[in-house]
């Protein structure tokens, strides 16, 4: 049975609700799994995401910023994901591999071959059974982040504090990958109130139980 699934998006598409939700719909079902992040989802990772999120590290190269979510990854598959597969739980990461080929690769700039082979690393290579990929234009979706830090009164991430030309590249990339991948990435419509989205949600991963 295919348990790993990862749930994607640019800023402000709604996967992290979404994955809450769907993780919410597990729980009172009595399905064990894992809910996780990147980067994060271990003490090492959160500290990396303290970093590469940390607005006053603008002098930070992208080739660095690719690095670190790497390394970041490394730990994270180690100490969680393959553990929790392996004792037959479901994992849900929110944001995986599919993120840095987005965001590094197409949003950067940084070339993608590169970056596939750092991911061909025997430690890097694992790939989700199934990739949720919440599709918004890019305008409404960094709206609604820079609303929301606004409201829980946080500071915007360095991703957020991008122009808007650089997440349309983001989302722009997303759509390749999934084009490229369509038998893994499914794209969810991420308009409307969360509760429609959720019945998208439920909808895409049907045939994985």
């Amino acid at each position: 049975m295919r348990r790993f699934i990862s749930f994607e998006g640019i800023e402000g598409s709604g996967k992290t609700t979404q994955i809450q939700m769907f993780s919410n719909h597990l729980e009172e079902r009595g399905v064990e799994h894992v809910l996780t992040r990147e980067p994060g989802g271990t003490p090492l990772g959160d500290q990396i995401r303290r970093m590469v999120l940390d607005p006053r590290n603008i002098a930070m190269t992208s080739t660095c910023e690719l690095l670190l979510y790497a390394a970041a990854r490394a730990q994270h598959i180690e100490e969680v994901i393959r553990p929790a597969l392996e004792r037959g739980e479901f994992v849900l990461s929110d944001r995986f591999t599919d993120a840095t080929m987005a965001y590094q690769g197409f949003g950067r700039g940084l070339p993608m071959e590169p970056i596939r082979r750092i991911h061909e690393l025997e430690v890097l290579a694992l790939v989700p059974d199934m990739t949720l990929l919440f599709d918004i234009d890019a305008a409404t979706a960094l709206e609604r982040a820079r609303h929301r830090d606004h409201t829980r009164f946080v500071d915007e991430t360095r991703f957020e504090q991008e122009d808007l030309a650089f997440h349309e590249r983001v989302r722009a990339g997303y759509l390749d990958l999934s084009r490229r991948d369509s038998g893994r990435i499914v794209v969810i419509d991420a308009r409307g109130r969360p509760d429609d989205v959720h019945a998208r949600v439920l909808a895409a991963v049907k045939r994985l139980f």
